[in-house]
């Protein structure tokens, strides 16, 4: 099993360093040999990412989502209305949320970083970190400025580097948005040269005819990502969002800070294709929580050469993937000991 890739890369500024080799192949030696499987894979990984053999186990595992509101949601994409984005962080904020009780089981602490809703929610000052009140139709027009794509970006890097410097030992990304499956699919296609229908998903539960819609506003914001290629950025400014740039950020910066990170569902993982081809060798830096139904993911993963450590074909994104199997990472660290 190969949870990471093992090889470097170099990207300007700065270039991302590999988890230590050494400690791995000097963690690997002293399990089991394949009693544990995965696990024993997953063990020697997180030693790499530590510096430090037997690896320990994560005292400050961190989970952080970035909401903001998709312009596109407003053309019928997903099964819930286009302002209910806003109600999912103040359920959070609150504490009532699926998602605190995943965090709570998995020992995690969790934020959520307000980088784009189209009406600031109550919360701490620090965690609105809006570059844009809202985001452009991908089909039509480009979701954000230059401007505010590289602001996003920089909100993601900053958000990193906090919960680096407090301490987080483990890293756990999500979303909150309502109809991110969408430029989700769009961005994976562009990266992966495959067509609208090889990456539209049913997202939030969504029936036939509401796919035809998604499927048709993939296929146009497909269209209007010619000008940039495969460019992370300029992908994240004509068709992505101030969360998925965000993400793409955040990612980037925790490999450059040499903090593990667990993905979570579809729009992570695209996210983290971006973050890797924006700074690469960061991909060495991550593990998949579990598989999403999503084809957008499938893709991502694959381009990445991440296995999920689970199949659990949730698509309740918000983290809560990636927080379901933090158990797995602690339960690596016992293998050893």
């Amino acid at each position: 099993m190969h949870p990471v890739a093992t090889g470097a890369g170099s990207s300007a500024p700065p270039g991302v360093a590999p988890p230590d080799e050494a400690t791995r192949r000097e963690a690997a030696a002293a399990l089991p040999g394949g009693t544990y499987g995965r696990l024993e894979d997953l063990a020697a990984w997180l030693a790499a990412c530590q510096g430090r053999a037997p690896a320990r186990a994560p005292r400050r595992a961190r989970a952080v989502l970035f909401a903001a509101d998709h312009g596109i949601a407003a053309a019928g994409v997903s099964a819930h209305a286009a302002d209910e984005t806003a109600a999912r962080v103040a359920a959070v904020r609150d504490g009532v949320a699926a998602v605190c009780r995943f965090a709570e089981a998995a020992g995690a602490g969790l934020r959520v970083v307000d980088v784009g809703l189209a009406a600031a929610a109550p919360g701490d000052e620090r965690d609105d970190r809006a570059v844009a009140r809202g985001s452009g139709r991908l089909d039509v027009e480009d979701v954000l400025t230059e401007e505010q794509a590289l602001a996003a970006l920089r909100s993601g890097r900053e958000v990193a580097d906090e919960e680096v410097d407090e301490g987080a030992d483990l890293l756990v990304v999500g979303e909150l948005a309502v109809g991110v499956s969408t430029p989700t699919a769009v961005l994976a296609a562009a990266m992966t040269r495959r067509e609208p229908v090889a990456v539209v998903g049913r997202g939030s539960g969504i029936d036939d005819r509401v796919w035809m819609v998604k499927a048709a506003a993939v296929r146009d914001g497909l269209w209007r990502t010619r000008a940039v290629g495969r460019d992370p950025r300029g992908l994240l400014r004509v068709a992505g969002g101030a969360d998925l740039a965000a993400l793409t950020g955040f990612l980037a910066q925790a490999a450059r800070r040499r903090t593990p990170v667990v993905l979570d569902g579809a729009a992570t993982a695209v996210t983290a294709l971006l973050a890797d081809a924006d700074a690469p060798g960061a991909r060495a830096w991550w593990v998949a929580g579990t598989r999403c139904p999503e084809p957008a993911q499938a893709l991502a993963l694959d381009v990445l050469g991440l296995e999920p450590l689970l199949d659990l074909q949730m698509r309740a994104g918000q983290g809560t993937g990636a927080l379901a199997a933090v158990g797995l990472l602690r339960a690596a660290v016992s293998v050893t000991g």
